[in-house]
C-alpha cells in the first residue's frame, strides 16, 4: 500500500506529540514554572489549559496506537488530533520556548501529511 511507511512514522510521531501534550498538561495543572509569567492565551487559567492538553494528548495516544493496529479510526482521529495539536502549538509560540512549539507544530504537520498520503496500492 502506498504510504504505509509514512503511516508508521506518523503514528510514532503522534505518540511522541501525545506524550508531550500530557506532560505539558500535567505541568500546567501543577502550576509549574515552565510558563512565563502565567501567560494566558485563550483559556481562563493554567488549570483549564492543563486539562485541554491532557485530553488532547490522550486522543493522540489512542490514535497512534490504533494506527499501529491498522485501524481506520486511527487515521481519521489522527488527522483531527494532529490538526488540533498544530493549532495548539501555534497558540503557544509566544511562550517561553517558541522554537520548541514550532518543532511540535512541524511534527503535527508531518503527521497530517503522512496520514493523508496513505492510499490505494500503486499500479505497476
Amino acid at each position: 500500500m502506498r504510504g504505509a511507511g509514512r503511516v508508521v512514522f506518523a503514528a510514532t510521531l503522534l505518540l511522541i506529540a501525545g506524550t508531550l501534550n500530557i506532560i505539558y498538561g500535567i505541568g500546567s495543572l501543577d502550576d509549574a514554572n515552565i510558563f512565563v509569567n502565567d501567560k494566558r492565551f485563550i483559556f481562563t487559567n493554567l488549570n483549564t489549559l492543563g486539562w485541554v492538553l491532557i485530553i488532547l494528548g490522550v486522543i493522540q495516544l489512542t490514535a497512534g496506537f490504533s494506527l499501529f493496529g491498522g485501524g481506520t479510526y486511527g487515521r481519521v482521529i489522527g488527522i483531527a488530533a494532529a490538526t488540533l495539536g498544530a493549532i495548539d502549538a501555534l497558540m503557544s509560540v509566544g511562550g517561553a520556548y517558541p522554537f520548541w512549539s514550532l518543532g511540535l507544530f512541524a511534527i503535527c504537520v508531518i503527521v497530517i501529511h503522512g496520514l493523508v498520503v496513505l492510499g490505494e496500492p500503486e499500479r505497476t
